[in-house]
């Protein structure tokens, strides 16, 4: 039996809305607080970033976890997903500039009560490595899934995502993302079928007569056959209808944006290459993989230990998918239940 799941229109969550400031972007958050009749007050905070393409609703397995240990949970929708602005320009969304978003909605939330632990997926993980760089006061542990870290300009130089997709074919679906290619497919028209069509796809879902799967890493998807995409064998219906409604808000252009910013986070990152040369991260820190993510392998880890002063504990999932976060809930709370038993 799957654990106790948040629902699209939960009562244990509260919908909040803050200013990012000297901007004009809006961030909406979800905020739980455990019972105040077994947890006075909250064990810890914990702060959860999603990744691509996803919502806040995207950690609904986690959140009751998380609270039946007292910890009060923050998730934001990420800039350009659901009901947090989603500016057109690439040029608002490099990590540095996400990072202090995050730090204002920590500090807003949680102003007296100390750092957060920070958990993260897919690009939420890539955002949540450089936000402990960034703001290490903020941060007193790290639990990621299916993206290590890897350092400040780790290849020595600035590179162009074609670049990059020449040495990593396996990521060709980024090129069809960042080219513009599916967001006209799916914001054109402001179709709701092909959007849902594009989200099954994401989610697992296959071809209706080919019977293989509508995504494919390595060159992405067909944008001529959105509508031929059965249902995600990992998302239900309530969730799917909720998942096209808010995708309908803004279209897709803002989460596609975060494929734009290659060049512009390396050139920030020039400066924090030389600064953080030997930077090790002083939190404890878990990063979990899975073993049916051909994009994303468990190898990745390799070497990883050498950048974290606390000590870095390493899992696999053998059996989950990129979806870890819905496809094996159990098996990603017990391991997230065991990490957090030294902050609790």
């Amino acid at each position: 039996m799957p654990p106790d799941a948040l629902t699209p229109h939960d009562p244990r969550v509260t919908h909040h809305y803050t200013t990012i400031p000297s901007t004009s972007l809006t961030y909406h958050y979800l905020l739980a607080n455990p019972e105040p009749a077994s947890f006075p007050q909250p064990t810890a905070t914990v702060l959860l970033l999603h990744g691509w393409p996803d919502l806040s609703l995207g950690w609904r397995h986690q959140v009751p976890f998380l609270l039946s240990l007292g910890l009060r949970v923050i998730i934001p929708d990420m800039l350009g997903y659901g009901r947090t602005s989603a500016p057109s320009s690439p040029s608002e969304y490099p990590l540095k500039n996400l990072s202090s978003h995050m730090a204002h909605i920590i500090r807003e939330v949680n102003p007296s009560a100390g750092p957060v632990i920070l958990g993260t997926h897919d690009w939420g993980a890539f955002l949540g490595w450089r936000l402990a760089i960034y703001y290490p006061e903020l941060i007193k542990g790290i639990f990621a899934f299916c993206i290590p870290y890897s350092p400040p300009l780790v290849e020595g130089k600035v590179t162009s995502l074609e670049e990059h997709v020449r040495r990593h074919p396996e990521l060709g679906y980024q090129l069809q993302n960042a080219r513009g290619e599916v967001e006209k497919a799916v914001d054109g028209g402001r179709s709701k079928e092909r959007l849902r069509g594009w989200l099954n796809a994401m989610f697992g879902g296959v071809m209706k007569e080919e019977g293989v799967m509508a995504f494919d890493p390595w060159k992405g998807l067909d944008v001529s056959k959105l509508e031929e995409v059965e249902e995600s064998p990992l998302v239900s219906e309530e969730i799917m209808d909720f998942y096209v409604e808010e995708y309908s808000r803004n279209g897709i252009r803002g989460p596609m944006n975060w494929y734009r910013t290659r060049e512009i986070n390396l050139e920030d990152e020039i400066a924090l290459a030389e600064e953080y040369a030997d930077w090790q991260f002083q939190v404890p820190a878990m990063i979990v993989m899975v073993g049916h993510d051909p994009a994303l392998p468990p190898e990745l880890t390799d070497g990883m230990e050498q950048y974290f002063a606390k000590g870095l504990r390493k899992e696999v999932i053998p059996e989950a998918s990129h979806w870890v976060l819905i496809h094996t809930p159990d098996e990603v709370n017990k391991l997230v239940g065991e990490f957090l038993e030294q902050f609790l």
